[in-house]
Order: C-alpha cells, then sequence, then structure tokens
C-alpha cells in the first residue's frame, strides 16, 4: 500500500509542479475551454491506443497535440466564433471516444479511471512519461518565458518587439496538450483542466509578479495533491476528485483572506 501511495504522490506532485506554471498562462489568457476541449479529446485517444494496439500515452500526446493543431488552423479561418467551435470539438471528441470504447469487446477498460483519474494505479513507466513530459514542458517554459510573458501582456506589442506571436501561440497550445496528456492518469479527463485552473488562479491571489504566481501555482498544485492522497487514504474516496476538492478549498481559504495584491 505504501508503494503505491509513494508512486501516486510522486506522479501527482510531477504533474502539479508542471501544471503550475503552465496554468498560470491558461488562467491569463483565459482559456479555460481550450483546455476542457483538449481534455475531453484524451479518452479517444485512449480508444485509439487500445485499437492500434500502441502505447495510451503516446496515443494521447499525438491526438491532443493533433486537435490543438486543427483548432489552430480552424482559428484563422474565423468562419465560427471560437467558444462555439471549443464546444462542438470537446463534446464531439468525448461522445466519439465512449462510442469507440463501447466497440472494443475484446478489451476491458475501466472507464471510471480515465474519466477521474486512478491515482492509485500509476505505475513506473507512467512516471517516466509523466517526467519525460513535464521536463521538456519546463525547459520550453523557461527558453520562451518572455515571448509567452510578452504575447500574453499584449500581442500587437509583441509583435512590434519582434517576437513570432502566431508561433509562441501554437506552442503554448501544444505544451497545453501535452500536459493534459501526461496528466490524464492524475485527475481524467473530466478533470484534468481543474488542476491547472485552480491552483494557478489561488496563487494569483498571493502574487505580486508573474515568476512568482507561476511558482506559487506550483507548490499549492503539489499541496492539494498531497492533500487529496491524505483524504483518500483517510476516508476511502477516489484519489482524482479528491486531488481537486483540495485544491477547491484552498481557493476558497485563500480568497478568504484579507484583499491582497495580485497579478
Amino acid at each position: 500500500m505504501l508503494d503505491l501511495l509513494f508512486r501516486a504522490l510522486l506522479g501527482g506532485v510531477g504533474v502539479a509542479a508542471v501544471a503550475g506554471p503552465l496554468g498560470a498562462f491558461v488562467v491569463w489568457r483565459r482559456m479555460a475551454y481550450f483546455g476542457d476541449t483538449l481534455a475531453h479529446s484524451a479518452l479517444l485517444g485512449v480508444a485509439l491506443g487500445f485499437l492500434f494496439d500502441i502505447n495510451l500515452n503516446l496515443a494521447v500526446v499525438v491526438l491532443c497535440v493533433g486537435l490543438a493543431l486543427v483548432l489552430v488552423t480552424l482559428q484563422k479561418k474565423h468562419f465560427i466564433a471560437t467558444d462555439t467551435l471549443l464546444g462542438i470539438l470537446a463534446h464531439s471528441s468525448l461522445s466519439l471516444g465512449l462510442v469507440a470504447v463501447s466497440f472494443l469487446d475484446n478489451i476491458r477498460i475501466d472507464l471510471m479511471a480515465y474519466l477521474f483519474g486512478d491515482l492509485l494505479a500509476i505505475s513506473m513507466s507512467d512516471l517516466y512519461w509523466i517526467y519525460a513530459g513535464g521536463a521538456l514542458v519546463i525547459l520550453l517554459l523557461m527558453l520562451f518565458w518572455k515571448p509567452l510573458l510578452a504575447m500574453t501582456v499584449n500581442e500587437e506589442l509583441a509583435k512590434v518587439e519582434g517576437y513570432p506571436v502566431e508561433a509562441i501561440r501554437l506552442l503554448l497550445m501544444l505544451l497545453v496538450a501535452l500536459v493534459i496528456a501526461v496528466a490524464m492518469k492524475i485527475v481524467g479527463v473530466l478533470l484534468i483542466t481543474s488542476l491547472m485552473i485552480i491552483p494557478a488562479a489561488t496563487a494569483r491571489k498571493v502574487s505580486n509578479s508573474p515568476v512568482q504566481m507561476a511558482t506559487m501555482a506550483s507548490v499549492i498544485g503539489c499541496l492539494s495533491v498531497c492533500g487529496g492522497l491524505w483524504a483518500s487514504y483517510r476516508w476511502d474516496t477516489p484519489a482524482g476528485p479528491s486531488v481537486v476538492v483540495c485544491a477547491a478549498f484552498l481557493f476558497l481559504f485563500i480568497y478568504s483572506l484579507p484583499k491582497m495584491n495580485r497579478v
């Protein structure tokens, strides 16, 4: 049991540490619905992974990245409002994934684990994916922090300063897709975005600079994972949702404190 909890803790902390700074950009740029769209498509990636007998993590990464590219392409066409497009793709991909899973008669799939996470079932292979993907995301965020921040503050000004705004926007979407793919095992496709948004929104209350907010978001995310796992062990509750509930309690607690500066 302790071995399961230790692997779950390592996996959860690894995802939370990466989701924190990336979640800050999601909050700043109001990309929550975009994250939900990619998260809902992850179930289709699982079904395709079983269908073609390939690694599930790889299948989800490829599908999420592919959908991010499709979204960027369709947004440039301007033939439909972005929020409408995201709504169509989010629910269509989730429904298509559920239908595809129903056709896999010869394979037993724990659908609840993929929808709401199965943190205690993390394997060493999952840990490798989480930390390899997380290291790549952190490295790219460090390398492109200035252009990402400049684009977030003012896209027109970022263009004037010579930053390739379109490429940077695409990079941010691909990073979100990658984090969602590796985080699926933690809280499930229906709750993935919450692990990025809630800690970042909480950190905004107690931060005075973008770097501080990104760092605090990681810390709050890690605390949420620890608290959620403790609650799961103490009261035998589902681990993934318990992490999200703990993050929500931290959000309510921080926002009940006296008014502070925020970014």
